[in-house]
């Protein structure tokens, strides 16, 4: 792996979780940043050799089945609306007045010219779900002890990574740091997890940064400015009809 920033991976050693799974720790963890819903607001901001660009989002997940990603700033992207329902993924275009359906090879490209995919941010594909998951070590990432995950996808999942390698807090089931392959296992990206704060009541990263591995000077942050965890959402907020009418 060619970038690691402040962080520190010491050798993998051959410890086990004890009365837990793989996949009990990759569930946890997925469920304590994820929550059974959330309401948040973010900032992403991309930066390439030349240029830089800043983005104010605001979001809405329940579960795994509903996510909505409405872009706040800047003023040519304002309005533009991401919807996850169930396996369906559609996007809102306020300057066409026009809404696309997301087909599943779309969902490898870039989300809005960051380095995170459509599917890294809407999350059509469940981490916990779509992978089956192997444990293989222990590592300490900035300090804090870790599990080494191995996640491959099912046969019949239909999912962007060929792989993708976690280490995960053991004190507080974290995603401290990943690493994303293609089907050749090829290294594509890496992501770090940050500043890690009480936000809501839980201890989570609030800036993440996804880092592609043959690209210098190259990274995308998504910071979080506010987050609810827990609150309320109907199934029926998450409507084509709601969609291109947020604001």
């Amino acid at each position: 792996m060619r970038v690691l920033l402040a962080f520190l991976l010491l050798p993998v050693t051959l410890g086990s979780a004890v009365g837990q799974s793989a996949t009990d720790i990759v569930r946890r963890s997925d469920e304590t940043m994820r929550g059974k819903t959330s309401e948040s607001e973010l900032i992403i901001r991309t930066t390439r050799p030349t240029w830089s660009r800043e983005m104010s989002v605001r979001t809405w997940m329940s579960g795994n089945q509903y996510a909505m990603i409405l872009i706040l700033t800047p003023a040519k992207d304002k309005g533009t609306v991401f919807l996850k329902r169930k396996k369906e993924v559609w996007n809102w275009l306020p300057t066409l007045e026009r809404s696309i359906k997301l087909p599943p090879s779309m969902m490898t490209q870039s989300w809005m010219g960051t380095d995170f995919t459509n599917d890294d941010l809407v999350k059509e594909s469940s981490i916990v779900e779509d992978y089956d998951h192997r444990l293989l070590g222990d590592t300490t990432v900035a300090g804090r002890l870790s599990y080494v995950i191995e996640m491959v996808p099912k046969p019949e999942a239909a999912v962007v990574w060929g792989k993708i390698i976690v280490c995960i807090d053991k004190k507080d089931y974290l995603q401290l740091h990943s690493r994303f392959y293609d089907d050749e296992g090829v290294e594509v990206n890496v992501m770090n997890a940050y500043d890690i704060k009480m936000m809501d009541g839980r201890l989570i990263p609030t800036r993440l940064e996804m880092i592609p591995s043959d690209k210098k000077n190259q990274k995308t942050e998504i910071i979080y400015t506010r987050i609810q965890f827990n609150r309320p959402i109907p199934d029926n907020f998450f409507t084509m009809d709601r969609m291109r009418n947020l604001k």
